[in-house]
């Protein structure tokens, strides 16, 4: 707890927040088993260490600019970011409110009922479980990508068979040491997120500043220049011939939208965070803020740089590779490719933890097979053990069903963000009716605007993710909206009860009846 200390200007009153954080969640039902010792900058990080510009910026980065060219980075960054915003608003008046791990579980139960709840856990561990298979496949690849001229072989040289085996072999190994990682306490895993949180930008910044100053020219126009790419050999892969520029533009959303996503990491860690109700919101918003404004400026100047936008752009998926190869020195490469390579791995780190915790709050009401065993705690590391290598086992297995990296993103970003949409929607309709009490951050009368934006953001993330070459995910989703129906319907409804009543009675009152609410004590210099 030393670190939140720092923050405060008498010992005691560390002691009283984290006494009013037990409080808050002894009368939501719970008990305080995990250790609560994240300060408010380490909940910030584990939010920016998933979001991590140096992982979805940069393995996605061919599916903007190979879509519309400079203006999918220029233009369509932004406008993305501005929509991820707005999910990261609405998500932290809701977490203010309702400061438990496995937030937009309970967040739905709580404005709706134990059934919305059940969906939309089943849709955010989900995605949180394929984010980490994206993020490692991610990771690999790139790494793997950079590393071959050093190692002096070709890539493509090697079967499929071949390929893909070695990509599920290393795969599960990043994952396991992982999982061990987070095994051994969130201190552990806040040590590493902290340092993430600097690394990030240190690396985003050097990598900014080493392109611009060894750019060629600098054409500031093409950031809002409209090209299509699509469909050239290389890059067919990447976006199917169209000539609809507006929706292949939409498309390049993808590259913004996975990056810019698992900000529910921070409520998910929020039974861990002292002085959790003022904390998580401020760290959701300005996780995304920071990664927004830093990747944009990061990817501006990659697009900046770049020698031949044609000959750029045939590249394909190797485009991030073939610019800074073009650009830098091979030493200078090399560093930045071993930095990046840090980042992201420490970005699936903080996945894991994001995604155990999710399953821990699940499976501590009954709502996942085995749950007993997914809520156990261990005596010695505060974690919850057997939900961290469940998840990680279970996105290793999805790894080797579906290989594909742009797959696993759309199917990560479709999953995540109806997740998100799911809350929203009975936030919306609650607000004001039976939700009337709001927690110490609060958007006030901005809040229903910005869940209508939410939420026709949401459809819009549907459409595009299952568009090919990705349509394997339309599969897939239609596959677990399938499976969810049958096990909610056949088993447990029947079965599951929910967040304990006391959380729902606390929160959900009559109309004649005000909403209760509890909150932390007003932090020093807040």
């Amino acid at each position: 707890m030393s670190r939140y200390r720092t923050a405060m200007t008498d010992p005691a009153d560390e002691a009283r927040t984290i006494a009013a954080d037990i409080e808050t969640l002894r009368q939501m039902g719970y008990r305080q088993e995990l250790v609560r010792g994240m300060s408010g900058f380490s909940n910030y990080a584990v939010s920016l260490s998933i979001i991590c510009i140096l992982a979805g910026g940069v393995t996605s980065f061919h599916q903007g600019l190979c879509s519309v060219g400079g203006a999918a980075i220029g233009l369509g960054w932004p406008a993305a970011s501005l929509l991820a915003l707005a999910f990261a608003a609405t998500m932290g008046h809701v977490a203010s409110a309702f400061p438990t791990a496995g937030g937009l579980y309970h967040w739905a139960s709580i404005l709706g009922d134990r059934g919305w709840g059940w969906v939309t856990a089943w849709f955010n561990l989900a995605g949180l479980v394929t984010v980490i298979a994206a993020v490692n496949v991610g990771a690999y690849q790139f790494t793997f990508q950079a590393l071959a001229p050093w190692l002096g072989y070709d890539p493509e040289s090697l079967s499929e068979p071949t390929r893909l085996a070695l990509q599920a072999g290393v795969v599960a190994a990043i994952t396991a040491s992982q999982a061990v990682l987070n095994h051994l306490g969130i201190r552990a895993t806040t040590r590493l997120t902290d340092f993430s949180g600097y690394w990030i930008l240190l690396i985003a910044g050097g990598l900014t500043l080493a392109l611009l100053l060894c750019a060629s020219h600098l054409d500031f126009g093409r950031l809002v220049t409209f090209s299509n790419y699509s469909g050239q050999p290389h890059n067919s892969e990447v976006w199917p011939e169209t000539s609809n520029l507006p929706w292949l533009f939409a498309l390049g959303f993808i590259l913004p939208l996975y990056t810019i996503t698992g900000f529910d990491a921070s409520a998910h860690t929020a039974e861990e965070t002292v002085g959790a109700a003022h904390h998580v919101p401020r760290a959701i918003i300005r996780s995304v803020v920071v990664s927004a404004v830093i990747g944009w400026v990061m990817l501006a100047a990659i697009v900046l740089a770049i020698p031949n936008m044609d000959e750029a752009a045939a590249q394909g998926a190797n485009v991030f590779h073939w610019i800074i190869r073009s650009v830098l020195p091979p030493w200078l490469v090399l560093c930045f490719v071993l930095g990046i390579a840090i980042a992201q791995y420490v970005c699936g780190l903080a996945t894991v933890t994001s995604a155990s915790r999710m399953a821990y709050a699940f499976a501590r009401d009954g709502g996942l097979p085995w749950s007993r065993a997914l809520a156990r705690v261990s005596p010695r590391y505060g974690s919850p053990a057997i939900a961290i290598w469940v998840t990680s086992a279970l996105s290793v297995a999805f790894t080797i069903y579906t290989p594909i990296y742009s797959t696993l993103v759309s199917v990560c970003v479709i999953l995540l963000y109806l997740s998100y949409g799911l809350p929203t929607l009975l936030g919306l309709l609650a607000y004001g009716r039976s939700w009337t009490a709001m927690g110490p951050w609060s958007l006030g009368r901005w809040y229903q605007p910005l869940a209508v934006v939410c939420l026709f953001g949401c459809g819009f993330l549907v459409l595009i993710g299952i568009q090919p070459p990705n349509e394997m995910a339309l599969w897939i989703v239609l596959g677990s909206c399938g499976v969810t129906a049958a096990v909610w319907f056949g088993v447990m409804r029947h079965r599951f009860q929910g967040p304990p009543q006391t959380l729902l009675s606390v929160h959900r009152r009559s109309a004649g009846n005000p909403i209760e609410r509890v909150t932390a004590p007003t932090l020093p210099g807040e």
